[in-house]
């Protein structure tokens, strides 16, 4: 069973709307397709996600949890790419005698996701536009360029969200396989980008639409 986790109603694609409500305690938004596919409203930022990750993996039998959403970008890349992650980081994550990024009890800083050039060349295949990239994660919606290009240039990133690092440490806790899905709405290296962010978002989420019609 595969479930995908979005931060905002507004991300979910039309498609992936609809289906059977399930009740649950922490009142996540949740419900099932016909095709059996979980879909899930967690919220914004980490703790939302983590929390939303560990309720999905605590109820459905899953083989593979997608993270899919909007997501700035590090570098010029156009509206509407999509990054298939390869690896999420968690760029506000600073731990005394660990290096930046790395979770304490876990080896290494990357968090690991599966299938990420599997997925890009799916879609490639499709006409779409997606490259393979590492997914930066943390509480910060990025309005700091000065910022910004420090966690480019530190965790090698494409594109910055607040949520996927978070699933993806919880997936690698308990051994279940990861992916997530990014679509470019605005850059962080943009004076105006949350206006940008705003002017760019549906039609970002249509381009996720197509990608996830491929893909699920």
């Amino acid at each position: 069973m595969q479930a995908i986790l979005f931060a905002m109603p507004t991300e979910v694609p039309a498609a992936l709307q609809g289906g059977q409500a399930l009740p649950n305690p922490p009142s996540l938004p949740l419900w099932q397709l016909e095709c059996g596919l979980v879909v899930c409203v967690g919220g914004v930022g980490k703790v939302n996600t983590a929390l939303a990750a560990q309720y999905l993996m605590d109820r459905f039998p899953l083989t593979r949890l997608w993270n899919a959403g909007v997501a700035g970008a590090f570098h010029p890349l156009p509206t509407g790419t999509l990054v298939s992650a390869c690896a999420c980081v968690q760029h506000d994550m600073e731990v005394f005698g660990l290096p930046p990024g790395q979770v304490p009890r876990l080896e290494g800083v990357y968090l690991p996701c599966i299938q990420g050039e599997e997925t890009a060349a799916k879609l490639q295949a499709a006409g779409l536009d997606c490259q393979v990239g590492i997914v930066a994660s943390g509480d910060w919606f990025g309005r700091d360029v000065a910022r910004a290009a420090r966690i480019r240039d530190q965790f090698q990133a494409a594109v910055c969200d607040m949520e996927a690092a978070a699933a993806a440490q919880v997936c690698l806790r308990s051994a279940v396989p990861f992916s997530s899905l990014k679509v470019v709405s605005d850059h962080l290296f943009h004076p105006s980008q949350h206006q940008e962010h705003r002017a760019n978002f549906h039609a970002a989420v249509e381009t996720l639409s197509q990608a996830l019609a491929v893909l699920l």
